[in-house]
C-alpha cells in the first residue's frame, strides 16, 4: 500500500490563497451587484445581470489562461491579484464619478464587472496549474483547490452580509477587499521569491509598492471622497450624509430659502417648502372621517412629519410609529434641522425594548414594553396629558405578524416600491395583515406613488388593496417637489362607501393646518377623464411582485 503523501507548505499556501481568493471574489461580485442596484435600480434585474455577466467573463478568463506559459504562471497569479485589488478597490469610487459627471455611468459600471469577472476566471485555473507541481494526483489537486474556493465563497458571503454591508460604506468595503487581494499577491511573491521561482528585479516590487500605496491611500480617504462625489448628484449643499445597514440618508439645504430636502437611496422623500401638501392630505382627512381616533399606528414615516400632524389631535391617546431604520428615527429626534421641521414630534417618544431581531414572525408577543418613561418632579408645574408615543425599529411586515391589538387609524407612509424589500410592503399578503389589526370601524391611508407619472403603479396598488378585502377611495394632490401624488383611503367592507362619502360631505378639520381644508380634500377626490382606467389587471403578491416591474418601467424612469 502506497504511503499517503503529506501536502507541502506550498500546496497549503496555495489552498489558503484560493480560500481567501474565493471569499474576496464573491465579495467583489456582491459589491458590484449592490452598486448596480443603487445606481440603476431594480435590484432583481441588476443582481441577475451582474452575476450573469461575471460568470460569462469568468469563462472567458478561463480560456485566456491557456495562453499563459508555465514559467509565467506565478507572475500571472500575482498580476491577477494586483489587478483585482486595484479594480475592486477603486471601481465604486470611479463609478460614482461617472454617475455624477457623465451620462455613460452604466458603461463604466459594466466595464468593471467584466474586468473583475475576467480576473476571477483566471485565478482558479492558474492556481490549479501552479499547485500541480506540489500535488501528487490531478484529482487531489483539483479537489483541494475547488473546495477551498467554494468554502471561501461561503465565508465571503457571511462577511459581506453580516459585517461589511452593515458597518461600512460600499467604497470602504471595496478597499478592504482589495487589501485582502493585495495580501494574497504579497505572500505569494515573498514565498516564491525565497524559493527562487521569481527572478530578481525592480519591476514587480515597484508595481506592488505602488499598488499598496494606492489602496492604502484610497482606504484612508474614501469617506471624504464619498461626500465630494455625492455633491454633484444633488442641487443643494449636503449637510448630512450617512449609510446605514438599511439605506443611504442624505439631507441637503439651500440656505437662502431655508429649503431642506431629505433623500433615501437618492430618492426625494420630502422638501420642507411643500411637504405640508404631502403630509396634511395623508393625515387629516382620515383622522376626521374615522369615528374614533384614540389609537394610531404609523408604518414608515421615520422623518416624524406624519407624527407631527397626528399629535395635533388632543383625543389621540396612543401612537406607535414603526420604522425599520433606527438611524432615521434617531436622526429625526436629534438632528436640529429635522427637529424643526417635525416640530420635535419625537421629544417624548419611548423606544420599545424588543428590537426587530427579537420578533419572530408568526409568534404573537406583547410588544408594548415601556422604557425610559419620562418622570416629572413634584416641583414641576402640571402639564396637559400628551399622547403616549412609542417608536419601534423593526420591519413592518414582521411587526404585523407578531403584534397583538387593534388601531383606529393606520397610516402607511412607505418609500416607493422600487426594490423587492419595499415591494413586499405593497403586497396583498401585507395588506391582509394590516386588516387584522384595523379596528372594525377604523380606516387606513396608503401612500401610493404618482397617479400621473406612475399611473399603472398607482392603480396596481389600488387593485391589491381591494384584493385584500378593503373598500378603497383614491385621492391625489399636486406636490411641487414630486408632481401629482396619490393615496388610497381604505376600510373594512362592512362600511358602505356611500356612508364614507356622506362623512366627507360634512368633513371638518378642527386643528391648525397650513394647506389642507375640507374643500381642498373634496377636490383631491376628483380625477380627470380616463385617469383611473387601465387594461391591466395584475395585483402585487409576494410570489408574483408585479408592482416591482411596473414601477421600475414607468415613464418617469425612462425620461
Amino acid at each position: 500500500m502506497a504511503e499517503k503523501r503529506k501536502p507541502s507548505f506550498a500546496s497549503i499556501l496555495l489552498c489558503a490563497c484560493m480560500f481567501a481568493s474565493g471569499a474576496c471574489g464573491i465579495i467583489l461580485e456582491y459589491i458590484q451587484a449592490s452598486l448596480a442596484s443603487m445606481i440603476l435600480g431594480n435590484s432583481f434585474e441588476q443582481w441577475a445581470m451582474v452575476i450573469g455577466l461575471m460568470l460569462f467573463w469568468m469563462g472567458f478568463g478561463s480560456l485566456i489562461q491557456t495562453n499563459v506559459s508555465k514559467k509565467n504562471l506565478i507572475y500571472t497569479f500575482i498580476g491577477v491579484e494586483t489587478g483585482l485589488a486595484l479594480a475592486g478597490g477603486f471601481s465604486p469610487t470611479l463609478t460614482y464619478i461617472a454617475y455624477g459627471y457623465t451620462a455613460h455611468y452604466s458603461l463604466v459600471l459594466y466595464f468593471f464587472v467584466s474586468f473583475i469577472g475576467v480576473m476571477i476566471g483566471l485565478e482558479i485555473p492558474v492556481i490549479i496549474r501552479i499547485n500541480n507541481d506540489y500535488s501528487k494526483e490531478l484529482s487531489t489537486n483539483i479537489g483541494n483547490i475547488l473546495s477551498a474556493d467554494y468554502l471561501g465563497s461561503l465565508a465571503g458571503s457571511f462577511i459581506y452580509v453580516f459585517v461589511l454591508l452593515r458597518y461600512t460604506p460600499i467604497t470602504e468595503a471595496a478597499f478592504l477587499t482589495a487589501g485582502a487581494n493585495f495580501f494574497l499577491a504579497l505572500i505569494t511573491f515573498i514565498y516564491f521569491s525565497k524559493k527562487g521561482l521569481i527572478k530578481k528585479g525592480f519591476l514587480v516590487p515597484v508595481i506592488m509598492a505602488a499598488t499598496f500605496c494606492a489602496i492604502f491611500y484610497g482606504y484612508l480617504n474614501n469617506r471624504q471622497w464619498n461626500i465630494k462625489l455625492e455633491q454633484p448628484l444633488y442641487d443643494d449643499p449636503i449637510i448630512f450624509s450617512k449609510t446605514t445597514p438599511y439605506q443611504h440618508i442624505v439631507i441637503t439645504q439651500y440656505k437662502p430659502f431655508d429649503e431642506v430636502r431629505l433623500f433615501l437611496n437618492g430618492n426625494l422623500q420630502f422638501c420642507s417648502t411643500d411637504e405640508q401638501r404631502y403630509h396634511e392630505p395623508m393625515v387629516h382627512p382620515v383622522m376626521n372621517i374615522v369615528p374614533v381616533r384614540t389609537k394610531v399606528l404609523i408604518l414608515g414615516g421615520g422623518d416624524g412629519c406624519a407624527l407631527r400632524e397626528v399629535l395635533k389631535y388632543k383625543d389621540v391617546k396612543q401612537v406607535l410609529l414603526v420604522d425599520l431604520d433606527p438611524e432615521m428615527t434617531n436622526l429625526a429626534k436629534t438632528f436640529p434641522v429635522l427637529k424643526r421641521i417635525n416640530k420635535d414630534a419625537f421629544k417624548d417618544s419611548r423606544l420599545v425594548t424588543i428590537s426587530g431581531r427579537g420578533v419572530t414572525p408568526g409568534i404573537n408577543k406583547r410588544l408594548y414594553i415601556e422604557t425610559n418613561k419620562k418622570r416629572h418632579s413634584a416641583k414641576e408645574p402640571p402639564t396637559k396629558k400628551l399622547a403616549d408615543v412609542k417608536v419601534m425599529n423593526i420591519d413592518a411586515d414582521k411587526f404585523l405578524s407578531a403584534v397583538q391589538g387593534f388601531w383606529n387609524v393606520i397610516i402607511i407612509d412607505m418609500p416607493d416600491p422600487s426594490t423587492p424589500e419595499l415591494t413586499k410592503l405593497y403586497s396583498k399578503e401585507f395588506y391582509k395583515k394590516v386588516k387584522l389589526h384595523l379596528s372594525q370601524y377604523g380606516m387606513m391611508v396608503v401612500q401610493a406613488t404618482s397617479p400621473y407619472l406612475a399611473k399603472e403603479s398607482f392603480l396596481c396598488i389600488g387593485r391589491t388593496i381591494k384584493e385584500a378585502s378593503f373598500e378603497t377611495l383614491p385621492f391625489h394632490e399636486n406636490v411641487p417637489s414630486f408632481g401629482d401624488w396619490g393615496w388610497y383611503l381604505a376600510w373594512h367592507p362592512n362600511i358602505k362607501k356611500e356612508k364614507i362619502k356622506k362623512r366627507i360631505d360634512h368633513l371638518k378639520i378642527d386643528v391648525p393646518t397650513r394647506f389642507i381644508t375640507p374643500q381642498v380634500f373634496k377636490s383631491e377626490l376628483v380625477f380627470g377623464k380616463g385617469e383611473l382606467k387601465t387594461t391591466k389587471s395584475q395585483i402585487n403578491t409576494i410570489l408574483h411582485p408585479a408592482l416591482l416591474s411596473i414601477y421600475n418601467n414607468e415613464s418617469w424612469l425612462l425620461e
